[in-house]
């Protein structure tokens, strides 16, 4: 027998659903960004520019690395891949070159 007096759960008159329940709203304000991977706005961009010039090196390495071990086609992204990170790198260093020309 069925109770007809009886309110389905999941109806927006259940006690169980509140959409002002601060469980459903984002808390944002309490939300602050991890500082640590944050640059510091006092960074020179010449640091800037050896770090990322640094970073890509090592990513041309890896991917250097991995198409070794594959084959195919996926060797040949892995290589695609460390030519679009060497491309990257040597503009870095040209603008590097400008930042601070080496005489």
């Amino acid at each position: 027998m069925l109770n007809d007096n009886a309110k389905p759960s999941h109806t927006t008159e259940s006690p169980k659903f509140d959409p002002e329940s601060p469980s459903r709203k984002p808390a944002m304000a309490e939300r602050r960004p991890n500082p640590i991977f944050t640059i510091v706005p006092t960074v020179n961009s010449e640091t800037l520019l050896v770090h990322a010039c640094e970073t890509l090196a090592s990513a041309s390495v890896m991917a250097s690395e991995l198409a070794f071990i594959l084959e195919g086609p996926k060797c040949n992204l892995a290589l695609a891949i460390q030519q679009m990170i060497s491309l990257a790198e040597l503009s870095v260093n040209r603008v590097l070159d400008q930042v601070d020309p080496q005489e």
